[in-house]
């Protein structure tokens, strides 16, 4: 089912990390959003935590569509940085070998839980032209200075607002301490926009010197490249919110640029309260948890829990949200065989919208869904038709925008290849010889086909529509 399509654009209230308060939500152009992801830096393959960031904000857009507005979602790739040079290094191999074959694991992440494709997907070293058109403005500006093959930003010539968007005093801040030439700066706190070349290390060439950029300036350069001076919203996790996201702002504004109006910000995932990172030994990488559960239940799980809150990761709380996926997917698997023809106009639920609009809060819009799907069993055991109609249509709906409706066809066809389809096909041979010997009343032989599906893990329920079958959990 394809995201619907209306022009009453959605009177929607996002939380701006830069007020800290609840905003309307107002786009720059109407019926048009403009979105900037903070997208992997690819120094290794994705774990939940990396991943949550991208269905969260997928979720956004989805819901953004579905009201009828045309949305350009960039999300970039940080392709080179310190870490990737450290684990090319440590592999004895190209920095761009490390990057590329971790952004293939991201993408493949990012299509097995169902994300989107981005508008565009910009890789930051193939910006470098942008990013010296930045820092020259910067230079000309006096907001950034050239000192021995580096480019530093000058937070004191942007004092007056720099700390606005992490609400930290300038004065209480402690040094970038991102380059190992402090004594370079004017200050401490002075940020790298450029890297001055090093044995070993990748360069390019610029008026200031060869050498390569820093984090922060990339993402200036591409946000702007594809969404303009001025756009809509710009979202990452909440640890990116200093310095880079306070960078982001000083250098972008300080060259003369509005650049983002909202900013969004998902809370951690968290394993034993700490957060999932490499250096604690503590990821969950993604071809890992698709051996726990299905990428549509992980999804679910992802998805959840409220975007600005943190989750503490655990087995049994992964398993409950996998379970209570699949009570909404066993709904909608049995209603679809009493109806064929289900509405993808059917308005959604007011409690849904009304939900959703309150700062995408989907835990409060899974709970809406879990409700209907109560109300459509009840309609079944009843069988009553046109009810179940209206809930089944409502339900898909619903699930449609959180990319969760398991009739679409990235869940009939993502994470098995194709074997559902399969598995599909041969079941329905091995229940047809049942159902043969259950009209010749051979009830030793059904039962006894019955007990080989169920030993090979498939459970077969029968209906008054027919028997049915699914995997057993």
């Amino acid at each position: 089912m394809a995201l619907g399509v209306s022009l009453a654009f959605v009177s929607l209230n996002l939380y701006d990390t830069s007020t800290r308060t609840v905003r309307e939500f107002v786009p720059v152009e109407p019926g048009r959003v403009s979105m900037y992801l903070c997208g992997a830096t690819v120094q290794a393959p994705p774990h939940i935590g990396h991943i949550r960031s991208g269905v969260n904000f997928d979720v956004l857009r989805r819901w953004l569509m579905r009201e009828g507005y045309d949305v350009t979602f960039c999300r970039n790739v940080t392709d080179l940085d310190d870490k990737i040079i450290k684990v090319a290094a440590a592999e004895d191999v190209p920095w761009f070998v490390v990057a590329e074959r971790n952004q293939r694991a991201f993408s493949w992440a990012y299509d097995q839980l169902g994300c989107l494709p981005p508008t565009v997907e910009p890789r930051a070293m193939g910006h470098v032209p942008e990013m010296v058109e930045l820092m020259r403005r910067l230079i000309d500006k006096g907001h950034a200075y050239a000192a021995g093959g580096d480019v530093y930003f000058d937070v004191m010539s942007y004092a007056d607002r720099y700390g606005k968007l992490s609400n930290q005093k300038l004065e209480n801040m402690r040094a970038a301490a991102d380059t190992d030439t402090d004594s370079l700066k004017h200050d401490p706190r002075d940020f790298a926009l450029w890297k001055g070349a090093k044995p070993g290390e990748p360069t390019w060439p610029t008026p200031w010197g060869r050498g390569r950029p820093g984090w922060h300036l990339e993402c200036s350069a591409m946000a702007t490249k594809y969404l303009g001076g001025t756009f809509d919203i710009h979202g990452g996790g909440v640890d990116l919110i200093f310095p880079h996201h306070e960078n982001e702002i000083a250098q972008s504004q300080a060259a003369g640029d509005g650049f983002a109006r909202y900013w969004l910000h998902n809370g951690m995932l968290k394993l034993g309260g700490e957060k999932m990172s490499k250096s604690l030994g503590n990821s969950l990488l993604i071809p890992e948890m698709l051996r726990k559960v299905r990428p549509v239940e992980l999804r679910y799980y992802l998805v959840a829990a409220h975007y600005r809150s943190a989750i503490d990761y655990s087995e049994e709380a992964l398993q409950e949200a996998a379970a209570g996926y699949r009570r909404i997917e066993g709904f909608v698997t049995r209603a679809a065989e009493v109806i064929h023809d289900v509405d993808a106009a059917a308005p959604l639920p007011q409690a849904f919208v009304d939900a959703m609009d309150d700062d995408l809060n989907v835990s409060q819009a899974l709970a809406v869904i879990h409700e209907v799907v109560r109300e459509g069993n009840v309609a079944l055991a009843h069988g009553n038709k046109e009810q179940v109609a209206r809930l089944l249509a409502e339900t898909q709906n619903m699930l449609d925008v959180l990319g969760l409706d398991p009739r679409s066809e990235q869940w009939r066809t993502t994470g098995d290849d194709g074997l559902r389809e399969v598995v599909d096909a041969l079941v329905a041979v091995a229940l047809e010889q049942r159902q043969a010997a259950r009209a010749r009343k051979d009830y030793a032989a059904a039962d006894a086909i019955r007990d080989q599906l169920a030993a090979a893990g498939i459970v077969v329920e029968d209906t008054p529509e027919g028997p049915r079958w699914e995997l057993a959990r």
